[in-house]
């Protein structure tokens, strides 16, 4: 479900009309966060670390309103959840598109992605999601520990859809550190949202254990 937003009363009004009107909206931030407590949590488990941190990621997107805004047809709508849409790897050196539902419970969340990422690595092709814009686009680069990343991007498609994506995973002093790129329509939100987003993703990260 979705709610369209009254323009009038909108606080960001101005700000929209503004960076709308731009051929790239869009901008980017990447940061580094301490994941030891959540790959060893996820370690005992038995569970794929990849999806312990994105569930937590998807968790903290949806509750950050500022993440569940989407433009369609130079509206802006407020969905009530957002789920995943992330690239999936495949052994031959592609990738293809998933769409993955956000749930309730890590256990739920984790059944539905398996299934999903299974049926994308035996098929072949790209695999266009047809999740429609209540996503977040994922990408997971475990290679490289970048510092910062761009996207490739068609500027004749109106997009508005967060793109969020995980690096390598290093170590310093014994601590566990993933680099994260995050990249944003400005008119939608600003850095105080991005910060909020990280903020409870960095908590969902260090103690998680009443959500996994």
């Amino acid at each position: 479900m979705k709610a369209k937003i009254d323009m009038a009363d909108w606080p960001r009004k101005d700000h929209f009309n503004f960076f709308n009107k731009f051929e790239e909206p869009f901008f980017g931030v990447t940061v580094n966060v301490d994941c030891t407590d959540a790959y060893e949590r996820a370690k005992r488990k038995g569970a794929s670390f990849f999806l312990y941190y994105l569930y937590a990621s998807l968790t903290a997107v949806n509750n950050t309103e500022a993440f569940r805004y989407r433009i369609i047809d130079d509206e802006v709508y407020l969905f009530d959840v957002v789920h995943a849409s992330s690239t999936v790897n495949r052994p031959d050196g592609t990738f293809g598109f998933s769409y993955i539902d956000f749930k309730p419970t890590f256990d739920e969340f984790a059944a539905g992605a398996k299934a999903e990422i299974e049926r994308i690595q035996n098929t072949t092709g790209l695999i266009p999601s047809s999740s429609g814009e209540n996503v977040i686009h994922y990408s997971a680069i475990p290679w490289i520990d970048f510092t910062s990343l761009t996207h490739a991007r068609s500027f004749s498609f109106k997009d508005s859809v967060p793109k969020i994506s995980f690096g390598k995973i290093t170590e310093n002093n014994s601590r566990k550190l993933m680099p994260v790129s995050i990249t944003v329509h400005h008119g939608l939100m600003d850095g105080l949202h991005v910060a909020n987003y990280v903020d409870l993703f960095q908590e969902l990260l260090n103690n998680s254990d009443q959500q996994f």
